[in-house]
Order: C-alpha cells, then sequence, then structure tokens
C-alpha cells in the first residue's frame, strides 16, 4: 500500500550533509485543518508518523485530522493507529517474541503459505541483557565467574537467538555482557532523527518505537516517543501492523526551581512517582515542562522517564531542546547527526526553548524540584515513598503493621527476634531489618554519571573515614554500560567502591529483575530460622513482593550513594540523620553528612573523567565484540529446528490448531473461578521472572526431564517453554489467593472436591473437565512489567476471562492480545462489594459475533445452594480492532490469516 501525501505536506530541507525529505506539520494548519502549534511535543510525534505513513487504508486521510484536531475533549474518546520506526527487545522478553515468529512461520508451512512472509518489516534491535545473574560477589573475579556462568546457563537460548539473526530480515541481537537495553538504546541506538530511503529518496522522520520491557519509556528522556508493550503487541508492529490506540489524554508535568545539595535524580522520580500514582495517568502520557527543565541533565530526565511504568503513564515525554544536543555530543554520536536533529526539530516545530509556546495538556500538575528530600521507597511498592528522615520510624511501624502493601503482621513477642549467625570465625546477629542485600542495579540510576559518581565519591569517603559494609550484606554493582565502569576508572573511584565490595557483577539487570542469585547459606539459614523480615536495598525501580529473592520481604528502592550507606549501616532500622553509620579507627563517629558528598564535588569528577571517545569506543563493535558468542554456530534455515528434548525452547501450541476461518464467538458457561486476587496483583505475582521454587509444578518438570536443580535457572530465561511458563502462572510465593483465606503461595482449590492443591495442578484438573475459567480481581490488575507471559498463561491454563475492578494498560492490552476477555466490575462494584467468594459457577452471557468495544455484559454467579447473584461488567476491549483480534483469538492469529489472504 502506498503512502499518499493528503494534505501537500511532502517538502524537502537542508540537513546539513544535504536535502532530505520531510512532512511538514505546518501543512496541516496551511490546510485548514488544525492549529497545531500548541499540540504537546508528545502528540506531534504521533502526528507527523501519522500524515508520513498515511496511505488510506491503515491510516487513513481521517486519522491524521483526529490527531491534529487533539484537544483535552477528543483526548481518550476516538482511536488511532501508530507505526513506530522500530522496536527495541531484550532477551527475557526477546526470545519468546522470536519464538511466536518461529512458531508463525511453521503454522504459515502447515498451511501451505510463504513462511518468509513472517519477518520484520520494521528495525528490531534485541539487547541480551536479563540473563545474567548475581552468583558470585565481592571479588575482581565476580564479573568473569558470573559471564561464564550465564553462557553455561543460556547457550541453547542464545543459539536460538543467533539463529533469529540468521533466518530474519531487520533483525539485530546486542549480545551479553555489553549494557542493559535502556542504556544501549540511550547511549548508541537512538538515532532523535531517522533518515530512511524511500522512492530513490532519504526521508527524515522522527525517531520512535515500542519495546517488550515496559522501561522503554526511558528514551522519552532524549526527547524520543517510545513506551513498552507487551511481547504479542510488538510482534504485530514487527510484521506492520500499526498500534491501534486511543488519542492519548497528556498530563502536563510542570518542574520549577533545582534540585538542593543532598537530593539526586532518584529522590526526584520517587517523588513524582508518588505524585502521578496520587493524580492517576494510568493509559495517559505525561509530558514534562516548565523552567526547571533547563536544570535538568539528560541523564536526569531519562531516570524521570524510565520509572513512567511506576507512575502509570505509557509516557514520560521531555521535549528535543539544547540539552538533547549537548548530551548527542557528549555520547559521540556523529556531527552529521546532531546537526540533523538541530534542523529538523526545528522546522517541524519539535524544538524546545524558553520561548516556545507552552502546549495546552489534557490536566497539569506542578513541583518545585528545590522540595524534593532524600527519599526510599518501599517496602512492596515502587509509589510509597519514606523520607530517608523517617524511615526508621515507619519502618518500626510497618513490622507490626496488618499485611498489606505498608506491613508485615508481626505480633508483639516476634518484634525482637534476634539469630545469631557465626562464619568464617565472625560472630554477628541478625534482626528484622537488617540489609542483607545492597545493589548498584538497573537502568533507572546506572545510567546516570551523576549518581553513579556520587557513589563512588562516597565509598572512596568512607573508606578514608575507616567504614566498612557488614558482613551479612550481599553487595553488588551492575552497571548499564561499559562505558560507566570507563568513566569510574578514570575517575579513580573504582578501588574504593571495591574496598567495600561493590564489585562490578556483570553488565545487564541484575537484582532487580531477580537475578540477584542466591543469599550465602549460612544467611538464608538465619533468614528462615528466626522468619526474619530481612531487607534488601537496591537503585532500582521495582520492588514488588517475591521478586528480589526468595528470602527478603522487604525491599527499598534508593539512589546508588544510599544503598552504599545502607551496605556500611547494615540495617534499614536507622535514622541516618540523627545516628552515625558507624565509627572510625578512632572511635569517633561517622554520619551520613560527613562523607555525603557535595554537587561541586560531583560535577568536577565528572567533567575530568567522562569524555565523547568512551562512548565512540565502547559502542565501535558492539554487534561483534562479544568472542564467545561470535562462535555459537548457527543451526536451521528459515524455518526452525524444533528439538522436542529442548527444555528451554519448544514451539508453543498457539497457532497449532489455528483454521483459515474466524471461528464463531460465543458465550462462556459453567465457568469456575481460578484464584480470586487482591488489588495491586502485579504480572510478577502472575508470572514471576526469578527463581523457581522446589517442590513447584516447574521444578517437577525440570526434574522430571533430567535438569538438575543447578541449572533450573530462572522463570525469565524459560520463557521460551511454554511448559515450563504455565506451570509457573500464579507460581509467585507472595501471592494470596482469596479462597485461601490470606494463605500465600500458589495454590488454590478444586471446587468439585474441595481439594487444595497448585494452580498448576486445579487448571489441568479443570481442562479434563472442559470446564472454563475465569480470574476475579480487585484494582490495578496486572500493574508492573509487561509481561506477555502474564497473559498466555492464563490462557494456556484455560482462563478464558478477567474480571477486575481495574487494569494497568499494558497488561490488559496482553490479554486482549491472547484472546482472554477483561471484563471491568462497574464503579461501586467489587468482589466483596457482590459478597462473592470465588466459589460460584459462573456464566458470561451476551458474548457474539455482533460485539462492540466498551459492550456491557451480563455476569450471572450461582451458588452452590442455588443463590444467584447477576451483575453488569465492562467490556475492557476498547477499539475496533481490539474486537477483531479477539474474535481470531489474538493479534497475532488476526496477522497470520492476513498473511495467508495477502
Amino acid at each position: 500500500m502506498a503512502f499518499q501525501d493528503f494534505f501537500n505536506a511532502k517538502g524537502t530541507f537542508d540537513t546539513g550533509s544535504g536535502e532530505a525529505v520531510i512532512y511538514r506539520l505546518s501543512a496541516l494548519e496551511k490546510e485548514g485543518v488544525a492549529n497545531i502549534s500548541r499540540l504537546p511535543f508528545s502528540i506531534k510525534v504521533l502526528l507527523e508518523a501519522a500524515l508520513r505513513q498515511a496511505d488510506g487504508f491503515e491510516i487513513t486521510q481521517e486519522a491524521v485530522e483526529t490527531i491534529a484536531r487533539w484537544s483535552p475533549e477528543t483526548a481518550g474518546t476516538v482511536e488511532i493507529p501508530f507505526k513506530p520506526a522500530r522496536v527495541v527487545l531484550q532477551d527475557f522478553t526477546g526470545v519468546p517474541s522470536v519464538v511466536d515468529l518461529a512458531a508463525l512461520r511453521s503454522a504459515m508451512a502447515r498451511l501451505g503459505g510463504d513462511p518468509k512472509k513472517v519477518n520484520p518489516v520494521v528495525p528490531v534491535d534485541l539487547v541480551i541483557d536479563h540473563s545474567v545473574q548475581v552468583d558470585r560477589f565481592g571479588s575482581k573475579f565476580a564479573l568473569f565467574y558470573n559471564a561464564e556462568r550465564e553462557f553455561e546457563r543460556n547457550r541453547e537460548r542464545y543459539e536460538f537467538l543467533k539463529w533469529g539473526q540468521e533466518a530474519f530480515d531487520n533483525f539485530r541481537v546486542v549480545p551479553p555482557a555489553t549494557g542493559i537495553v535502556h542504556q544501549v538504546n540511550l547511549e548508541y541506538l537512538a538515532k532523535v532523527v531517522q533518515l530512511a530511503p524511500h522512492n530513490g529518496l532519504q526521508v527524515a522522520y522522527p525517531d520512535s518505537l515500542v519495546g517488550t520491557d515496559s522501561h522503554t519509556t526511558m528514551i522519552n528522556g532524549l526527547g524520543v516517543l517510545g513506551w513498552g508493550v507487551g511481547g504479542i503487541e510488538a510482534e504485530a508492529v514487527m510484521l506492520g501492523q500499526p498500534i491501534y490506540m486511543l488519542l492519548p489524554e497528556v498530563v502536563g508535568f510542570k518542574l520549577t526551581g533545582e534540585l538542593p545539595d543532598g537530593a539526586t535524580a532518584t529522590d526526584l522520580v520517587l517523588r513524582v512517582t508518588e505524585m502521578l500514582r496520587k493524580k492517576g495517568v494510568v493509559g495517559k502520557f505525561v509530558e514534562f515542562y516548565g523552567p526547571g527543565l533547563a536544570k535538568l541533565s539528560l541523564p536526569d530526565r531519562a531516570t524521570i522517564a524510565n520509572m513512567a511504568p511506576e507512575y502509570g503513564a505509557t509516557t514520560g515525554f521531555f521535549p528535543i531542546d539544547e540539552e538533547t544536543l549537548r548530551y548527542l555530543v557528549g555520547t559521540g554520536r556523529p556531527e552529521e547527526l546532531v546537526e540533523l536533529v538541530e534542523r529538523y526539530a526545528k522546522e517541524q516545530g519539535l524544538f524546545h526553548s524558553a520561548d516556545s509556546p507552552e502546549p495546552i495538556f489534557s490536566d497539569t500538575l506542578e513541583l518545585d524540584m528545590s522540595t524534593v528530600t532524600p527519599s526510599l521507597a518501599g517496602p512492596k511498592r515502587p509509589q510509597d515513598r519514606v523520607e530517608l528522615r523517617q524511615i526508621k520510624e515507619k519502618w518500626n511501624g510497618m513490622l507490626p503493621a496488618p499485611v498489606g502493601p505498608q506491613g508485615f503482621g508481626l505480633a508483639p513477642e516476634e518484634l525482637d527476634t534476634r539469630v545469631e549467625v557465626e562464619h568464617d570465625g565472625e560472630r554477628f546477629e541478625l534482626t528484622h531489618g537488617s540489609v542483607v542485600i545492597a545493589a548498584i542495579t538497573s537502568c533507572t540510576n546506572t545510567s546516570n554519571p551523576t549518581v553513579m559518581i556520587g557513589a563512588g565519591l562516597l565509598a572512596k569517603n568512607a573508606v578514608e573515614r575507616g567504614l566498612d559494609v557488614k558482613p551479612w550484606v550481599k553487595t553488588s554493582m551492575a552497571p548499564g554500560s561499559k562505558v560507566v565502569t570507563r568513566y569510574l576508572e578514570a575517575s579513580g573511584l573504582i578501588p574504593y567502591l571495591e574496598a567495600l565490595n561493590f564489585h562490578t557483577v556483570g553488565y545487564g539487570c541484575t537484582t532487580c529483575i531477580g537475578n540477584s542469585g542466591p543469599l550465602p547459606p549460612h544467611i538464608s539459614q538465619a533468614i528462615k530460622k528466626g522468619d526474619l523480615v530481612a531487607v534488601s536495598v537496591l537503585s532500582g525501580n521495582r520492588n514488588f513482593e517475591g521478586r528480589i529473592s526468595p528470602d527478603v520481604r522487604a525491599n527499598f528502592l534508593a539512589s546508588p550513594p544510599l544503598v552504599v550507606a545502607y551496605a556500611i549501616a547494615g540495617t534499614i532500622d536507622i535514622d541516618m540523620e540523627q545516628e552515625p553509620l558507624g565509627h572510625d579507627p578512632n572511635g569517633e563517629p561517622v554520619y551520613l553528612r560527613d562523607i555525603w558528598p557535595s554537587q561541586e564535588e560531583i560535577r568536577n569528577a565528572i567533567r575530568r573523567s567522562l569524555r565523547p571517545e568512551m562512548f565512540r569506543e565502547e559502542y565501535a563493535n558492539v554487534f561483534d565484540g562479544n568472542e564467545t558468542f561470535n562462535q555459537i554456530p548457527v543451526k536451521g534455515g528459515e524455518l526452525f529446528q524444533w528439538d522436542p528434548e529442548s527444555t528451554y525452547i519448544k514451539e508453543p501450541p498457539f497457532f497449532m490448531d489455528l483454521t483459515p476461518e474466524v471461528p464463531p464467538v460465543r458465550p462462556i458457561t459453567g465457568a469456575r473461578v481460578l484464584a480470586v486476587m487482591p488489588d495491586s496483583t502485579t504480572t510478577d505475582h502472575i508470572s514471576p521472572a526469578g527463581s523457581i521454587a522446589p517442590g513447584s509444578p516447574a521444578a517437577q518438570y525440570l526434574e522430571a526431564h533430567g535438569v538438575p536443580r543447578s541449572e533450573w535457572n530462572s522463570y525469565g530465561s524459560r520463557r521460551g517453554n511454554h511448559e515450563v511458563m504455565m506451570r509457573g502462572t500464579f507460581a509467585n510465593i507472595r501471592i494470596k489467593n482469596q479462597m485461601l483465606d490470606g494463605e500465600e503461595g500458589g495454590y488454590t482449590v478444586y471446587i468439585p472436591t474441595g481439594e487444595k492443591m497448585t494452580i498448576y495442578d486445579a487448571a489441568m484438573r479443570y481442562q479434563e473437565d472442559g470446564t472454563p475459567l475465569i480470574v476475579l480481581a480487585g484494582k490495578e490488575y496486572g500493574t508492573g512489567s509487561s509481561r506477555d507471559w502474564a497473559a498466555k498463561g492464563v490462557l494456556l491454563l484455560g482462563v478464558r476471562a478477567v474480571i477486575a475492578e481495574s487494569f494497568e494498560r499494558i497488561h490488559r492490552s496482553n490479554l486482549v492480545g491472547m484472546g482472554v476477555l477483561p471484563l471491568q466490575f462497574k464503579p461501586g462494584q467489587s468482589v466483596s462489594k457482590l459478597d462473592l467468594t470465588g466459589f460460584e459457577t459462573y456464566d458470561i452471557l451476551g458474548l457474539d459475533d455482533n460485539m462492540k468495544p466498551g459492550q456491557e455484559y451480563t455476569v450471572r454467579a450461582t451458588a452452590d445452594n442455588g443463590a444467584v447473584t447477576e451483575f453488569t461488567v465492562i467490556s475492557r476491549i476498547d477499539t475496533p480492532v481490539e474486537v477483531e483480534y479477539y474474535k481470531n483469538g489474538g493479534i497475532l492469529h488476526t496477522v497470520l490469516r492476513r498473511l495467508l489472504q495477502s
């Protein structure tokens, strides 16, 4: 389908290196369509993509006009298409995406079509960054050992990705031990403005993307519009489908003032997260503006943009400005690119300056950054900010508080539990609040030289005062890219970090994703013996229950300097303003304020140590610089040769029985409830990424296939095997199925016999019976990572519908993408208010081929005694295109049928 210039927008401009085609947004004003000068910058990017790619079919003239006429009144009410410029993947979510593409090729061949039609039509980059685990720490050999173990564990997955790189066009793989996907994207992959050939000409357009990691939003700090989507949706984009979405509401977040001494970008983002969660921005764009922008470095902006999933927004967007250009120069981008970005953005009205007209927003809120104070967030959610000076008092209130986001439910006699530990000649006590993990981890902060250099300077000051970390703390540092190591080395701070056992353990996502590795056995045993509420402090972005370590029940997010400070203190039960971190060799107390570096010290260290050539040198051979990865052999041709014995990569059943015709839609009758889930059930609860618990259905499967426990790896690494992943669905050790009176773990009741069993075993029994299943849930169901297996897994367990009070954006989309019906209780109704127990039999009436977006359906719940409760639910199939996806059984089923017909 050829593009059509409906509005005479196509022209040329001088890039500084020659002429290029531009589709001018100003043409829409000349044609009398709309006044676009005060549109939010993020909406202008959506508008340009539609204007340039309009074809009269997938992107119509009316769609362009709809975006151009964006207003607070139209936002959230009409559907628009969006075709981003590219897709980024990481390996935990990327492997199952490539598995799906390989399975689509196999299905296409079975149905008599051309398998090569299944191929990415937009550029795709996959960065292997989620597979390294912290097995070794506190040693110069930790990096080498962990990297070696990573290859041993994941060789089969890496062979598969090498096949994908050979088999598919437009698909590149960044090998392991390079860095975190978001930092590699920020420092290297992102162009801000793209140039691509079309009909013999170079066309310029804004860089934009979607990614299969929810923190794809980090790139918005660079003025590149992008956000996380489920793997299923990303695959559809790869295959040329637009994303269909409601025209987004845009909340303007005005920043004024500047950060005071002692406060970091981490403290700022925790404040922003708290404010925006309170405001309610799920499914909305957030765009930052105001005089405070000029006071924020680009890494600070990236830190704020990264945590958009934590504050619930689709994006947290910063427009292109002078700081963007400075960052491109500072990270070694070519001069021609920097000039292209400046000229194009100014020509297109996408460049923000002090005299830019203030955009019109759906709503606004404001923060004076001078009021930001040092903070942590926790113990179970990223939006629960606690000021550093209040942490001791709050902690002691959390221990006896009722079990929930802010409580652990300890009885009075349990509060003073102490466990003596003796190991290697050392004796110490562990208590509630002992910090057993202190990790500088995750792209949230390791992209930011200010906080990384700050951590190094704090370590230097601490070592010079004679302080050390406590012997029970597992310390680690996982830089977001090798450039971080380069500037820490150049600043002379590595020896001080290593003196406190903060050795580099790997380049990738470690503790924050659950790859923290096991605690030393004597620490783990002591925690279990005393049933202690042990603590992790990490510079990450996620601290959900059961995510960081199975031994740790309280997890606090903090800046890298505070991570080092808590490793020295060894406990969360400390008032760092009033109590010393420790004592120097003369017995003098050393307080946090004594070793905290000033902003001037940090700026001077960065000025001395960070240079553009570091970026150019580290990324010069980014795709082929890992010799171990280069030596992995490639097997198979255009069709992948599935190995039935593999426990990592298996052909999923999603397309096995696909017919060319779309099956009819039928009501759901005689359904049973698999689980009743509480508010803020996360995708980690539904589909954990971390360790596989002994005795669990997934562990039993691996044992039956001869996999020793030392090689179980993690759920995240096994996402190419549906047999493991369906057994891991609802297998988080901290989930609380309300059908079991608050008992923790992945269990339910098989209602016909009243037996308690694992959720997987019950689901298989129901499948044998031919009984459809539903899940009941509270508010914010599916919060957290853009984890497609949280939707794929429930589908394979036989779940046909989820009825919740509200859904997180990506998970709702993933459910639709897998053909699972998301239904929402009407306002004022819930499981408890309707007196539902989950032991009823459910019928969902009115489902048929004439279904519409947002339609209401009647649910009939019949109790064992014959009592009937009827209530109305709202379909969260939000758009006409999603109706088609659901009818087809999912997005990929829809795409495959279209490819067959083309």
